[in-house]
């Protein structure tokens, strides 16, 4: 079973199964790639034992020796993924470090754009910040960390923390790659307002009827001041229309208090 899951792995680069099947993988990953960075005979003939695809050497002894070989180790991460329906057993994603499809690098991009924009809307209105676009950003991810006496007026403490940490064995493009995600998560952000408003505009002239369509829980839009509570709720808190006309209760029917069981 773990040698199909380090074989998933290597064909794949990101796989979901449970936690302790997670953890035991990426073990065993570990050493596999350490196998394919040596590249020796022995290295080679040992993974061609314990891998079940053998099309799939070329690929551990040629791109993934190439992409960790400054790496002294980690080559491997799991994200936590919520518990599967049924027998609730925890689940989890486990990837491949700085591979096509990394999760830490968009939630990365993704952090940046939004506490860019964040900062842009303190002195700039939506509308400039989309006709002059996303400035700055490859500058901010490139600045170094500030020192213990200064501090970093954009980019939070732990998302500085994860920018470093994911350009650390990247090549000199990676930044400019990051900022390039970072920007068009900005557009996003900046185009969800405008669609919402689009939809809604369209409904209207359908059926006067519509509602404006509501964000999912949680999903905070550029400038939003509601409370947790209220984000939390999204399509949830929406309330049913109330009857119109006056309501009536026991009290003012029959002109004495009744009480409840």
């Amino acid at each position: 079973m773990l040698r199909n899951l380090v074989t998933s792995l290597v064909e794949h680069e990101q796989i979901k199964t449970t936690l302790p099947k997670a953890r035991d993988t990426a073990r065993l990953a570990e050493k596999i790639i350490t196998l394919g960075k040596k590249g020796d005979r022995s290295a080679h003939a040992r993974a061609s034992a314990f891998l079940l695809k053998p099309e799939l050497l070329p690929k551990l002894f040629g791109a993934f020796a190439t992409r960790y070989a400054d790496r002294p180790g980690g080559y491997t991460r799991i994200h936590k993924f919520g518990n599967r329906p049924g027998d609730n057993a925890p689940r989890a994603i486990l990837e491949l470090v700085d591979n096509p499809r990394d999760l830490r690098w968009e939630l990365t991009a993704r952090a940046v754009g939004r506490e860019v924009l964040k900062e842009k809307l303190k002195a700039s209105s939506p509308l400039s910040i989309i006709n002059r676009g996303a400035e700055g950003i490859r500058e901010l991810i490139t600045r170094r960390s500030p020192s213990a006496g200064e501090s970093d007026d954009v980019l939070r403490p732990k998302t500085r923390w994860n920018v470093q940490k994911i350009l650390k064995f990247r090549d000199q493009n990676a930044s400019m790659e990051l900022g390039r995600k970072a920007g068009h998560y900005i557009d996003h952000l900046l185009a969800t307002p405008m669609a919402l408003r689009t939809i809604h505009d369209e409904m209207k002239e359908r059926n006067l009827q519509n509602r404006a369509p509501r964000p999912k829980a949680g999903q905070a839009l550029p400038g939003e001041t509601l409370g947790a509570l209220h984000m939390a709720q999204g399509e949830l808190g929406e309330r049913k229309s109330m009857p119109r006309g006056p309501i009536l209760s026991l009290r003012s029917v029959f002109g004495r208090k009744y009480k409840t069981a």
